[in-house]
Order: C-alpha cells, then sequence, then structure tokens
C-alpha cells in the first residue's frame, strides 16, 4: 500500500505543534512552546496544537492563568494511556502528586523496582502510551488543513516518533525540539538500564536525529557537539528560551523592608544548595533575612533548609502561578539558581531568562565554565559559583546584603531574548 503524501505547490504558513505540556499544564516545559504559538499567530502565521487532555495527562503542576496566552490557538486534546498516574497514585494516593520531576526516586526498594522497570521497559518515556492518540489527531488536522511543517517537542521525546511517522506519510517537513537531552539526560543513570536498554534508547534518538529536517534545541556548545557526534549531517539550530516583555515590564519593583532572597522552581537532591545554606546559616547571626521559596520543594528538603535557618524568615509558597513568580521575582534582593548535578551543558532554562530580565543579582550553583555559566556572566551582578567554593559563595550573598537597593544586574542585548524575538528566529528556520 502506497504511502499518502501532500505534495503541497504553495508554501503556506501553517505549522502544526505537537507538545504533551500545554496549558493548564504549569511549569517551565509548557512555556517554550505556548509563548511560541502566541507570538506565530501574532507575526503572521497559523498554529495549531495537538496536546493530551489535561485529565488524562500525568503532569503534577496545573497553572490555569496560562490558558488565556493560547485562547485563540486552535487546540486538539487528545486521550492517552499514562502509567505514570498509577505509579503516582501508588506512591501518594494522587493521581498527580507523586509524578517525578528533575529527579528519580529510589530511596525504597519499591522506587528502585519501578525505576528499571521505567528505564528498560518504557523507552523512551513512559508517556509513550499517548503516541497512537496523538498520530491519528494530526493525520486528521494534517489532512483537513494541509500542513506543510510539523513540530515535536520533548520531552516525553515519545512524541517525536509521531512527527517520524507522519514526515513518512505526508511528507511534511518536521522540526524537533529538545527543551531537555534525551540519551544523555543527567538522571538516566537512576533507572538502572541494562545495557540491551541502553543500546535502544540511543538508537532510537539516532533515528530521530537523523531522519527529522532539523533539529532545534535551548542550548548550543557542547550539547551541539554530541548531537553532531550522534548526525554528522543534520541541520541544528539554538533558540534559547526567552521572557515575557510585556509582563515584565507590566509588574513595578516592589522590594521588601527585609533582606529579600528569592528561589523559584524546581528544587531536588539532584542539585546542589548546600553550599547556599551553610553562607545563609553564618549571616543570619548578623542580618534579618527573609528567603522565599516557590515551586517543587521536596519535604525532606524543606525540612533540612528549615533546620539550618532558625533565624531567617522563610517562606515555602509550594506551586504559584506564573505571574505570581515574576512579582515574587522582582521583590529579590538576591535570587537563586542551581543548576542540575551533571547536566551543567545541557540547558538554559526559561526561569534563567527570566531572571535576567528582572535586573535582579543573580547566584547560581554550577560549573562557570558550562554554557548557562557563561551565559550568566554576562551580566553586571551575576555569578556562577562551584557548590564547593563556599567563601566565594558566602562572599557574593554578603555583598549583594551590604548592597541591597543599590545594585542591578544589567545584561547586554536583553532585548534578544524576548519571546517575540524568539519566535522570529523559529520563523526563520521554519521558512
Amino acid at each position: 500500500m502506497e504511502d499518502k503524501k501532500i505534495k503541497p505547490k504553495v508554501f503556506n504558513k501553517k505549522v502544526l505543534i505537537i507538545t504533551y505540556y500545554w496549558p493548564p499544564s504549569g511549569g517551565s516545559g509548557v512555556q517554550r512552546w505556548m509563548y511560541f504559538a502566541k507570538y506565530l499567530k501574532i507575526l503572521g502565521w497559523k498554529p495549531y496544537v495537538v496536546t493530551v487532555d489535561e485529565k488524562k495527562a500525568s503532569y503534577s503542576v496545573i497553572d490555569i492563568t496560562l490558558q488565556e496566552e493560547v485562547k485563540i490557538i486552535p487546540t486538539i486534546k487528545t486521550k492517552t494511556r499514562e502509567p505514570l498516574r498509577w505509579y503516582s497514585f501508588l506512591t501518594t494516593s494522587s493521581f498527580k502528586k507523586g509524578i517525578p520531576q528533575g529527579e528519580i526516586k529510589t530511596q525504597s526498594v519499591f522506587g528502585k523496582f519501578t525505576s528499571f522497570i521505567r528505564g528498560n521497559f518504557f523507552i523512551p518515556d513512559a508517556r509513550k502510551g499517548w503516541r497512537p492518540y496523538a498520530l491519528k489527531a494530526s493525520r486528521k488536522l494534517i489532512d483537513e488543513e494541509k500542513i506543510t511543517r510539523v513540530i515535536t517537542t520533548g520531552p516525553p521525546h515519545s512524541c517525536h516518533w509521531v512527527g517520524f511517522q507522519l514526515k513518512k506519510e505526508f511528507g511534511i517537513k518536521w522540526f524537533v525540539d529538545f527543551r531537555d537531552p534525551w540519551s544523555s539526560l543527567f538522571y538516566n543513570h537512576q533507572f538502572y538500564q541494562m545495557p540491551w536498554a541502553i543500546k535502544e534508547d540511543k538508537n532510537q534518538e539516532k533515528r530521530i536525529i537523523s531522519q527529522a529536517d532539523t533539529i532545534i534545541t535551548t542550548v548550543g556548545g557542547a550539547f551541539h557537539h554530541y548531537l553532531k557526534t550522534v548526525a554528522p549531517k543534520q541541520n541544528f539550530h539554538f533558540i534559547p528560551n526567552g521572557y515575557d516583555a510585556e509582563l515584565m515590564d507590566s509588574i513595578p519593583n516592589k522590594k521588601q523592608d527585609k533582606v529579600h532572597i528569592v528561589f523559584t522552581g524546581l528544587l531536588t537532591e539532584n542539585q546542589l544548595y548546600d553550599g547556599v545554606l551553610l553562607a545563609l546559616e553564618k549571616l543570619q547571626e548578623k542580618y534579618t533575612i527573609r528567603f522565599s521559596l516557590a515551586g517543587q520543594i521536596s519535604e525532606k528538603t524543606q525540612k533540612k533548609i528549615t533546620a539550618l535557618l532558625h533565624k531567617v524568615e522563610l517562606n515555602f509558597l509550594g506551586y504559584i502561578s506564573h505571574f505570581e513568580a515574576i512579582v515574587l521575582m522582582k521583590s529579590g534582593d538576591l535570587l537563586l539558581n542551581f543548576l542540575f548535578n551533571g547536566a551543567y551543558n545541557q540547558m538554559i532554562s526559561g526561569k534563567l531568562l527570566e531572571y535576567i530580565a528582572t535586573e535582579v543579582p543573580i547566584l547560581s550553583i554550577g560549573d562557570p565554565d558550562s554554557e548557562a555559566g557563561k551565559f550568566i556572566k554576562q551580566g553586571s551582578y551575576a555569578e556562577m559559583i562551584l557548590s564547593e567554593n563556599k567563601n566565594e559563595i558566602y562572599d557574593f550573598i554578603l555583598n549583594a546584603i551590604d548592597r541591597k537597593g543599590k545594585i542591578k544586574n544589567e545584561f547586554p542585548g536583553l532585548h534578544r531574548y524576548t519571546r517575540k524575538e524568539t519566535a522570529i528566529k523559529l520563523i526563520q528556520i521554519l521558512s
């Protein structure tokens, strides 16, 4: 039976985005393509989205405020089969709360067993049950709308196989976006993968990278060098995560009376934060400090922070909306960031771009020679410091405290990283 193909004679500006994470999903993973879609629409393109029904999905945080950004984007939501939901239910009695993010929980025998099953029998990931539903919806949309360009974004990297099949059937142009790495992701070793599973994972990655028309990533440098060893003839493009200039400009800098140190995002045992805690433990004896932490922070980590910083005013805010997160960032005197241990060259997060856009001083813990470290260093008051360099960490925080209200982190060419500018770069690639 011959493959069904569309061979459009005229270039059109329709593009299908296949993404698992989409509003009302919260967190940083959803924002990259939410904003791309928004600005593609503004700039004269016609984006369509195939995603998963949030009632069936396995993601742990919801931010309904993000729906306003994409309400005019045609979106199809599909069913899925999600073993992660049952894992979450068995471990926390909730279909959402126990879904892993940024770390694999292997402290218990059950955790080790489920990690082994995930790493060896759900390749490339445990969300591959969404593939047939996403493929069916995408076929219908391409056929009806005569769409000529398809983007798949991962994780989950299993969704790239949908793009692979669509290219084979319809002859469309297929663009693969890596928000995070695939086989080289920093916590993959926690899956206890057997040699055959590692080989299969790498083989799948190579087929996808080799067959796509273009690969887009959030970071270049060492990560691109790795990808070129996988597929030397492929086209690789770097489009960073950006920041919403309109949102940033709409929120004033309202500083607090106390020294206000802020962390937002995901904080796990895969991040090295002890050096910062030791510095704050010393500084709390001399200064009145308020430390606000927003996002997904484990109970274990919260207890460790509380035990050490007994004189610091601690605010564990949990997950807050994107708008509230920006308000919190701009109220800070110092913003903290912790790279994932072993992932120094793999990503530059969207949160980091938002940190930079606030012009608040930034202390990030990680390798200063990493891609993120080189990027941060461009700021006038931002540093990437290794966790073991405790004196440097202490001195940086002390200086930020002593100069409260007198310094700001200026970043050259910041306008290049607005969501609109990154969408223009995407259009150049799509065209």
